[in-house]
């Protein structure tokens, strides 16, 4: 790594801290990827703090793990929730140039930063290049730690892409993408575990990571952050399918496509890593914590409540099919495919990325094996919300027909037909809607009627799902 790049901060930690404490508590619940919105930030703790560029010359830059704590919100089984540990990478100047304005977190009137300006750093290609460094020549910084599977060229150009994210990407000359979780947990993060394993099973359908960040504290890990080969000209299936749909034009043969890709993805996976049998043991667990999530969301958003019965038989119908003596496999999937988290190639080719699981959902259960049908459930949503959002009226023909197609090339890429097994599939969606009701009220009120209307669906038509 460059000289420029220093050390682990240790004096001054406290200090760095607690000058930049009344700047976060006002920029950090703005930020798309923070995660205890509708709650205020009542103070911070350091986790680990790193000087990658000295403040002796005019562009200082401090990578930080940081704790916001927040009013209490009582985890399962009755115990506080720590608070949400962010990386932050914080950029020290004089004063912006216009074009990091943007970025700008505030002015810091005390401590050791007194007097300077301090920004999101991602936004200027000098830090973005010093991440990129580091990573190219396996860097050691503190607790900080760099690996890599490939070569790194050293004059990569960075962009940071700008559109809605619950995480930072960074592109580098359309060469590789690097992502930087935000909210890290201890742990191994799904979205590093998956693409390796894929990666030694030679599946084609998952770009391989490149190299990856980690940070040591105590004896936990973090993973930081995944550089991954950039797929030039691509476009994601969510904006697609949305152009597509704009134009009239079908869908169906891409959502055909979709569904393979998605299968052969499956296939790997089962090969690569350990499947389990789901007998009546486990799906009892199963159904009872989708009938678990579903009584806390009706809680959390009073819309949902007068389905709730209608949407506890779709639970029920599997649990009688457990008892009856049904089994099925479960292995590790995506866990939380949607349209925009695969991407269409120039040469028309899909490919599925982002396999960090759904933010919301504690590590170790998105770690667990899973039905496949669950992705498969993911999906179908994902074509619900896209014939909502095209900007003209509701399209449910279009949608039925590419949950078809999709379910179709889901069997043509090796996989089970999902609509042979509409039990299990109902259940998978809806507990999928109830998240997204409960994600959308949190995030998004504007589009709560796009779940709502799929909880209406799934909570009266049992054959709804298929």
């Amino acid at each position: 790594m460059s000289q420029a790049v220093t050390r682990s901060v240790t004096a001054g930690s406290a200090g760095l801290l607690a000058s930049l404490d009344p700047l976060l508590r006002e920029w950090l619940p703005r930020q798309r990827w923070f995660a205890g919105k509708g709650r205020p930030v009542t103070g911070f703790s350091l986790v680990t703090a790193t000087e990658l560029l000295p403040l002796d010359g005019r562009l200082g830059l401090y990578h930080l793990l940081v704790r916001a704590h927040q009013p209490p919100s009582p985890a399962p089984g009755g115990v506080p929730h720590p608070g949400d540990c962010y990386q932050l990478l914080i950029g020290v100047r004089e004063a912006l140039p216009p074009r990091l304005a943007p970025a700008l977190i505030g002015h810091v009137h005390d401590g050791p930063l007194a007097g300077r300006t301090v920004y999101e750093a991602l936004y200027d290609p000098r830090p973005a290049e010093v991440i990129l460094e580091a990573l190219r020549t396996r860097a050691r910084i503190g607790g900080l730690r760099c690996e890599r599977r490939a070569e790194i060229r050293a004059d990569l150009v960075p962009r940071v892409v700008t559109a809605e994210q619950s995480n930072s990407s960074v592109v580098y000359g359309d060469a590789f993408i690097l992502k930087l979780f935000r909210r890290v947990l201890p742990g191994v993060n799904p979205d590093l575990e998956l693409p390796l394993a894929l990666a030694r099973e030679g599946c084609p359908r998952v770009p391989a990571p490149t190299a990856w960040m980690t940070a040591d504290v105590g004896e936990d890990s973090y993973v930081l952050g995944v550089l991954q080969p950039f797929v030039r000209g691509a476009t994601d299936g969510w904006e697609l399918a949305l152009r597509e749909l704009a134009k009239g034009e079908d869908f169906t043969a891409e959502a055909r496509a979709l569904g393979r890709a998605t299968a052969e993805v499956h296939g790997a996976l089962a090969r690569a890593l350990p499947t389990v049998s789901l007998a009546r043991l486990q799906l009892t667990a199963l159904v009872d914590a989708m009938a678990e999530r579903l009584e806390a969301a009706a809680q959390a958003v009073p819309a949902l409540r007068p389905h709730a019965p209608g949407l506890h038989t779709a639970y029920e119908a599997l649990a009688d099919l457990a008892a009856e003596g049904h089994t099925w496999t479960a292995q590790r999937i995506h866990g939380d495919l949607h349209l925009g988290q695969c991407l269409r190639s120039p040469a028309g080719r899909w490919s599925l990325i982002d396999f960090e699981g759904e933010p919301a959902r504690p590590l170790a259960e998105r770690r667990m094996a899973q039905p496949a049908v669950r992705d498969v459930a993911g999906m179908l949503r994902s074509f619900d919300y896209a014939a909502h959002s095209a900007g003209g009226p509701p399209a449910p023909r279009w949608a039925a027909a590419c949950r078809a197609a999709y379910c179709t090339g889901y069997a043509e890429g090796g996989g089970r037909d999902p609509r042979t097994d509409p039990v299990l599939l109902r259940a998978c969606e809806t507990d999928k809607a109830v998240y997204e009701v409960v994600y959308e009220a949190r995030h998004r009120p504007d589009w709560l009627p796009v779940p709502l209307a799929a909880v209406r669906r799934l909570a009266s038509d049992p054959g709804s799902a298929a």
